[in-house]
């Protein structure tokens, strides 16, 4: 006679009266459809712009004053500064700030978090024409460059966060964490947060 091993399954069927699964967080990538070309980029530079010459210099102006919007935006609004340093668990940093806001009763933007990360951005390099005139080749590449995380704290929608890049991006990663990262009351993913973070970032 063969015995069979009894496995976890067997001594768990016939007993397990409610059996749930869900999203541990959701991830958002939001695309600027118009910017995934290289054509698209000088198009956006010189016609939406209005600069006479598509250089890569302008992304440099580009990233200075989104870094002004949103150094004013947290300034305007009291809203904690934290530099993530190298290796930091984000989420264990940033869970007193939202634990903070929840506390409130009001959804808002708990903290702003700082870091240089490597993102897939746009860069150029420097040519000439048959004609020795200056000519630039955009593309796409792995840079170190600054990222931001709005973490959010929704009334109706409980923690969430949105990241930007600051330099001229392809795309931006928004995860939307589920569980409440230490804050009571749980939460489902934050599309109103989520929102609000945009808006409030493009009127700064």
């Amino acid at each position: 006679m063969v015995q069979r091993v009894v496995t976890v399954n067997d001594v768990l069927d016939g007993h397990v009266a409610l059996d749930i699964e869900c999203l541990d967080r959701i991830y958002l990538n939001a695309y600027v459809p118009i910017l995934q070309t290289s054509a698209q980029v000088v198009a956006f530079l010189s016609g939406h712009l209005g600069f006479p010459c598509p250089s890569p210099v302008l992304f440099r102006q580009l990233e200075e004053r989104s870094r002004r919007a949103v150094a004013s935006f947290a300034a305007a609004n009291a809203i904690p500064w934290v530099r993530f340093g190298k290796g930091e668990a984000k989420l264990e940093v940033m869970a007193p700030h939202l634990a903070r806001q929840a506390s409130t009763g009001r959804s808002g933007v708990a903290a702003i978090g700082v870091a240089q990360e490597f993102q897939r951005v746009w860069t150029a390099s420097e040519g000439k024409t048959s004609t020795g005139t200056p000519r630039w080749s955009f593309y796409k590449a792995d840079r170190r460059v600054t990222c931001y995380y709005f973490y959010l704290w929704d009334q109706d929608c409980g923690p969430a966060f949105v990241k930007v890049c600051a330099w001229f991006p392809v795309r931006h990663e928004a995860p939307v964490r589920r569980e409440a990262l230490g804050v009571e009351g749980g939460g489902r993913p934050s599309r109103w947060a989520v929102a609000a973070a945009w808006w409030k970032l493009s009127a700064a």
